[in-house]
């Protein structure tokens, strides 16, 4: 579900001011746009050319990404999980299909050894991608939770392994951690969109989160003792009715969130922004003392996206990227060298969202 609000808000957003980010490149080449603002990101080189490219994640060995893909020359009608091999990039390169390419897929990740994968997909319902939500006569911006997505482990040939959840209702957004023991992941087995650790052959599932409100996007720190998770908490009665409401119609709404942090067994909850507006997509910094995130909080209207980095006490707010349309979804490498993030910068003024890579600087 981490796709879906990147789906959402990025073909809003990017039509409405995609002349602005030209007018903001300083050098580009055929491959990279480079802000000079952005001193923490060195030899910027772009990895996808076209379509819609978001949440890519590295191998164990840095070698390769897992990522979803909506491109129709690549025959994804909607998202689905492609590796990529990262020394193999050029506009020419084509990654390679290893989901199913049946229904709609998300949330990819790595396992231990590199040779399997695990994400979500929507293929046991239907072969067809599951119908978009219809434009609201209220004009809520909404996005949905498809009770159809299960979670499975498939190879690098794409043949499924096994199926690591079964529950009724929506179960995706699994991440791995660095220690290869434990997967996090976000399950609607509550009644509510709440955070669940199991064991990576699918046992021992344990609730991790219980705050009324969607919890989801969680990432383990280099150290696997604790999560970061955006979240949304209603707290008004307003609020909580629309939010419920919603919920039963299997939506929520994205545009009010901030992150959160607890231990990786739930406990030492705490709230690490309160910046307003969409604060979203994070991962830890290598040192794992910061963490860095997308977030619109400094955009006028909400429809710029950009990449910041904050301190676990909530200090240190920092801005990392300076695209003027959208960047998201940053991913440190694990051996810390490099970030890859997706990004509007360099699409000739089009809708496409393309996944970039580049060397990290202290």
């Amino acid at each position: 579900m981490r796709n879906l609000i990147y789906l959402s808000i990025l073909l809003f957003y990017s039509c409405s001011s995609k002349h602005e980010s030209h007018e903001q490149q300083a050098t580009a080449s055929d491959s990279a746009v480079h802000y000079p603002q952005e001193k923490h990101l060195a030899n910027v080189r772009q990895l996808t050319f076209g379509g819609d490219n978001a949440e890519a994640y590295w191998s164990f060995d840095d070698s390769k990404l897992v990522m979803q893909i909506t491109n129709d020359k690549l025959g994804a009608e909607c998202d689905q999980i492609f590796v990529y091999e990262v020394a193999k990039a050029d506009s020419s390169y084509k990654p390679i299909l290893v989901s199913t390419g049946k229904g709609r897929t998300t949330c990819s990740y790595f396992l231990p050894g590199d040779s399997t994968f695990l994400y979500a997909s929507t293929h046991l319902a239907a072969d067809a991608c599951p119908p978009k939500p219809e434009p609201r006569a209220d004009h809520k911006y909404v996005w949905p939770i498809y009770d159809s997505f299960d979670i499975f482990v498939a190879d690098l040939k794409g043949n499924i392994k096994k199926q690591l959840t079964n529950s009724p209702g929506y179960d995706a957004e699994a991440t791995v951690s660095p220690k290869g023991d434990k997967i996090v992941f976000t399950s609607l087995r509550s009644g509510d969109p709440e955070l669940y650790t199991m064991k990576t052959d699918g046992s021992d599932i344990k609730q991790i989160t219980s705050g009324l409100g969607y919890d989801g996007g969680a990432f383990f720190s280099p150290d696997g003792t604790k999560l970061i998770f955006r979240a949304s908490r209603p707290t008004t009665e307003e609020e909580i009715k629309e939010y419920k409401e919603l919920l039963k119609e299997g939506l929520v709404m994205p545009t009010k969130m901030e992150l959160f942090i607890c231990n990786a067994d739930g406990s030492d909850l705490k709230q690490l922004t309160n910046l307003g507006k969409a604060n979203w997509a994070p991962f830890f910094h290598p040192s794992g003392n910061k963490v860095i995130f997308s977030s619109n909080h400094a955009s006028e209207k909400g429809y710029h996206f950009n990449l910041f980095m904050i301190n676990l006490d909530g200090t240190g707010l920092e801005q990392i990227t300076h695209d003027g349309v959208f960047d998201a979804f940053p991913v440190f490498s694990n051996n810390g060298k490099h970030l890859v993030f997706s990004s509007n910068r360099n699409n000739g003024g089009t809708r496409s969202t393309n996944t970039f890579v580049a060397d990290w600087v202290e």
